[in-house]
């Protein structure tokens, strides 16, 4: 299951003869992701209701929401894996439903609970993704990749093998093959130590700069949110409940850290009602 979460959302390089690696951007590009009125229902549970939201090319938008607010569903009609019940999403203005395959070579998925094949060495699962992606000259993208997230040491042990955190980075630099134009991360820095988990999010922040790359975040770290995103997109059962940045949600609910601001939506607190307790006498 893991194995097909992985290798589901990309063409084969063989499909995309002609396309170029990264397409460029320009002022009258598309948003990164357009969602209008996107629903999915599973018999009778509405796992996901009439989501309306875009993130603009360039930006970093935080994905929040506790267990069954909808998050992975969103994510998996993002990524062209399952078909909405109603509404669309489409990436960089291709419908992900119907023309994904005119974009998936752009997008790229990172999660540590999508396994990387264990039997494969990590240097082996790097060159499967780039040749499914077509990447270019992979054998010096892979070195680049290894250096850059302290891979080298162990690219030629089986996955299966390597710790939590080395895997971690492992599944980040399949992430990251492609040099996508839109990264999709689902808890990057899980199963991370603080030292380590902090490098990576200045990796991120620096191929962000360096590409003028889109990301999407899906993570519980509120610290993490609060550092990388410029929007915050909170979900509840379902529905967005606030997409704005995180400095104005913090204010709108009078709170010092996005985690208090995050706990009194799972719990259903309203932002007035924080304001107002403060302002009584």
């Amino acid at each position: 299951m893991a194995l097909r979460l992985a290798l589901s959302h990309i063409q084969p390089a063989s499909l995309r003869k002609g396309q170029s690696f990264s397409k460029p951007m320009t002022s009258s590009s598309p948003p990164a992701i357009l969602a209008e009125n996107l629903t999915k229902t599973y018999d009778r549970v509405t796992a996901v209701d009439a989501l309306s939201f875009r993130v603009e090319t360039g930006s970093v938008v935080g994905l929040l929401g506790g267990n069954g607010a909808g998050k992975t569903t969103t994510l998996a009609m993002i990524m062209g894996l399952t078909t909405p019940t109603a509404g669309a999403v489409k990436v960089f203005g291709a419908d992900m439903a119907r023309e994904r395959w005119k974009v998936l070579h752009r997008i790229n998925f990172e999660s540590p609970y999508a396994d990387l094949p264990h039997r494969l060495t990590v240097r082996q699962n790097l060159v499967v993704f780039g040749k499914l992606y077509g990447v270019p000259k992979l054998k010096t993208r892979i070195e680049e990749l290894a250096e850059a997230l302290d891979l080298t040491q162990f690219l030629d042990r089986r996955t299966g093998q390597i710790s939590a955190g080395q895997k971690t980075r492992a599944a980040l630099a399949k992430a990251l093959i492609n040099e996508p134009d839109l990264l999709l991360l689902d808890e990057p820095t899980a199963s991370l130590d603080p030292d380590t988990a902090d490098w990576v999010r200045g990796h991120l922040e620096e191929f962000r700069r360096r590409r003028r790359a889109t990301i999407l975040l899906a993570s519980h770290n509120m610290g993490e949110v609060e550092r990388l995103c410029d929007r915050v997109i909170i979900m509840r059962t379902g529905h967005i409940v606030h997409n704005e940045p995180p400095d104005a949600l913090i204010a709108r609910y009078g709170r010092e850290t996005l985690e208090e601001v995050f706990l009194d939506v799972a719990r259903g607190r309203s932002a007035g009602a924080r304001v107002e307790s403060m302002a009584a006498p």
